[in-house]
């Protein structure tokens, strides 16, 4: 088995997480992934992976390399998609780095138009927090990723669209009949935060108005956030797209000032064609839909 596609083997291996799994992806035997496995340790003289009841795990080695693997499978897949390119072809893989309310909102649509018109370019989904995500396209592991401003430098930032952050309470609550909640109204409540990694700007809020949250519960779930503000546990503060099927039960109201979360789609400058053809097509569709307003 050429090397090339041991690399291939391997990372499948660490991104399922399982010899078995990675056979079903690849469609080879779980034999023939041992084999391939095995063959690339005795290459490099050292262990890669150990196998124990908890599953498969990277050794201290197997890490390192896998930095270097994942650069060769990623560089190898865009000279196939440009050599295709050239040929007149459309071929490739887009991995693609996002959170709940872009998956539900847009990507269906996006998605959608974009197989139909490129049926050869596999499009795949890794869902994440904004560091997480930010992290994944530095280290190569996707291809692109939505994400809220600020991000990395060294990355390319394409914004899309300015998503306003509005405080959500029960109707019972005692502000309920309020159109507006103040900086200092809110200091006083029990707040229902995102964890951290979805907080960002939340945080940046709090930070310019300097306000001193009260905590009181901090999960990562849209909906259980929302249904633990129904319930009366607490406020919250959320971007507008993950409000669009609250309860009537919950009341929105405006923040003292307008604050914004700044949402686009960031990659590295040397990013694939299937790549830039997604993003065009993420920009074409918020276009024509008038959903971007930045």
């Amino acid at each position: 088995m050429m090397t090339l596609n041991r690399f291939e083997v391997f990372y499948t291996v660490v991104e399922s997480g399982s010899l078995t799994k990675a056979g079903e992806i690849l469609k080879i035997t779980q034999s023939g992934i041992s084999h391939a496995i095995s063959s690339l340790e005795s290459e490099f003289g050292f262990s890669l992976l150990t196998r124990g009841r908890a599953g498969i795990n990277l050794t201290e080695n197997g890490e390192r390399m896998l930095i270097y693997i994942r650069d060769i499978l990623t560089l190898n897949n865009r000279m196939k998609q440009e050599a295709a390119a050239i040929n007149g072809l459309e071929v490739g893989e887009v991995r693609i780095g996002t959170f709940t309310s872009i998956t539900t909102q847009w990507l269906p649509n996006i998605i959608k138009i974009f197989e139909e018109h490129h049926p050869s370019i596999v499009v795949r989904l890794f869902e994440g927090d904004y560091s997480t995500i930010e992290q994944w396209i530095s280290d190569g592991v996707i291809d692109c990723g939505f994400l809220s401003l600020p991000t990395q430098k060294s990355l390319e930032f394409l914004p899309l669209k300015k998503d306003r952050m509005l405080c959500i309470l029960s109707d019972k609550h005692p502000l309920h009949n309020q159109d507006n909640i103040s900086f200092n109204q809110i200091q006083k409540e029990s707040l229902i935060m995102p964890k951290e990694g979805w907080d960002n700007e939340i945080k940046e809020i709090f930070k310019e108005n300097e306000i001193n949250p009260t905590i009181k519960f901090e999960v990562s779930d849209d909906q259980a956030i929302i249904s633990m503000v129904e319930n009366n546990l607490g406020i919250s503060i959320r971007p507008e797209m993950t409000l669009s099927n609250i309860p009537k039960s919950i009341r929105v109201l405006n923040l003292e000032v307008e604050s914004y979360r700044f949402i686009g789609i960031a990659k590295k400058t040397n990013s694939s064609p299937a790549t830039n053809k997604f993003i065009d097509y993420v920009h074409s569709w918020l276009s024509e839909n008038n959903l971007m307003d930045y």
